[in-house]
């Protein structure tokens, strides 16, 4: 396995005024090219921390890929230390000179002697152009690792390392294929979900290796294969795939990219069904997860957000009996909710949200967290009561998530 180790330098980026986007970027390249990225480092603008987090890299990597401190001002230290570190000096090149003059040039701008000096390169460097921009990167090789110095600037790496490093890189190095697979879940906790998995998951062949991705309301498994065939290692993971659906099948809902939104508005889709909302405590947001899918349109025909206990009653058209014997968040009103959208939107399907999102509200009966959601169809009405957080966003996306997944496990088969 090839190994690369990211390093940001700046004090912009330590101090949050800027938010380094190129280590995730590069991070998606390299993965494509077999490369695999064991760690990202950002260290401030002082000589000798940049110095020691160029030893440690090098030490822990096969490829070392800076980004940052190249510009024409004294705290731009990169270039002079990165000079220091392998010994040699500073000289003209003069094949930089002459792109930079072009750039200035080519755009009728004056080039002023700080500008001239970014051509001033370590001289046991080799120059990579730079296309777009006054910054030339730098490659230096030593012990069979490279050390390749590129410009923050977020466009100029990017063309750089797509057009220059990469293929350098690929040149260099005999570099392993590396498979992903995502398979998403819903509806599960991760803990329970590794439990149910565990036998499939000690199964697993070396070379194949499982990550738990969880987030609010959903678990991503990420199924990352390593070898020399690309067909050999997708046909692997998928054969590895399907032996899990007899254990988690009833929660796994899609792969991939594919949010839980868009496989419901698929599923919705296929079936030519209409969906409506009534939602309180989520406040709107299950629609915006909804209507955040392209085409959505094919089935989703609208919401009302009846927020306040009047507008449920008046608006809505939930039973005062009902609102005052039960009160707003309880299963009669979340399943009045539910059959009254649908009716008056008139859908296949209702759904309907409720509860307590906090911090305030909340009495001994009805703590904050509680939650009641509803699914309607002409065949069934289907409730579900959920115990929360006491955290407010967090109730309001997992309310949704619920939702979503509730439409999921109550829709007619195909």
């Amino acid at each position: 396995m090839i190994k690369a180790e990211l390093l940001t330098i700046g004090d912009e980026i330590l101090y949050g005024q800027i938010v380094d986007t190129n280590s995730q970027w590069m991070s998606v390249e390299l993965d494509k090219t077999g490369i695999k990225v064991v760690r990202k480092t950002t260290v401030g603008d002082q000589a000798n921390e940049i110095l020691t987090a160029f030893e440690e890299a090098e030490q822990r990597a096969d490829i070392i890929l800076i980004t940052g401190g190249l510009g024409p001002t004294s705290d731009d230290l990169t270039k002079p230390l990165l000079a220091k570190y392998f010994g040699c000096g500073l000289g003209m090149h003069e094949e930089a000179l002459a792109e930079i003059t072009a750039f200035f040039e080519s755009r009728g701008r004056e080039m002023t002697e700080l500008n001239r000096q970014q051509a001033a390169l370590p001289s046991c460097c080799t120059k990579i152009t730079n296309p777009i921009g006054t910054a030339p990167g730098m490659w230096f090789e030593r012990n069979n690792k490279v050390f390749m110095s590129m410009p923050g600037v977020p466009h100029e790496m990017k063309k750089m390392m797509t057009e220059r490093v990469i293929p350098k890189l690929k040149e260099k190095f005999k570099t392993p294929v590396i498979h992903h697979k995502i398979i998403r879940t819903i509806g599960i906790g991760e803990s329970f979900l590794a439990d149910k998995i565990a036998v499939w998951e000690k199964s697993l062949p070396p070379h194949i290796k499982l990550a738990y991705l969880p987030s609010l309301g959903e678990v991503k498994l990420r199924l990352t294969a390593f070898g020399n065939s690309l067909p050999a290692l997708q046909h692997e993971v998928e054969e590895w795939s399907e032996k899990l659906l007899p254990l988690a099948g009833d929660y796994i809902y899609g792969y991939g990219d594919e949010p839980i939104e868009a496989a419901i508005g698929k599923m919705l889709r296929e079936r030519k069904l209409t969906l409506s909302i009534a939602e309180s405590c989520t406040g709107g947001y299950l629609s915006h997860l909804i209507t955040s899918v392209p085409g959505c349109s094919d089935y989703f025909l609208g919401t009302m957000i009846p927020y306040a206990y009047e507008v449920k009653m008046r608006q809505l058209g939930v039973k005062p009996e009902v609102l005052e014997k039960h009160g707003a968040v309880s299963e009669p009103t979340i399943v009045e909710m539910a059959n009254i959208v649908r009716a008056k939107f008139n859908t296949d399907i209702g759904v309907a949200t409720s509860g307590i999102a906090g911090p305030g509200g909340a009495t001994p009966e009805k703590p904050v967290g509680l939650v009641w959601i509803a699914y309607s169809d002409k065949h069934q009405t289907v409730t579900k009561k959920l115990q929360l957080s006491q955290d407010r966003a967090i109730n309001i996306r997992m309310a949704s998530m619920a939702v979503l997944n509730l439409i999921r496990m109550s829709l007619p088969k195909a």
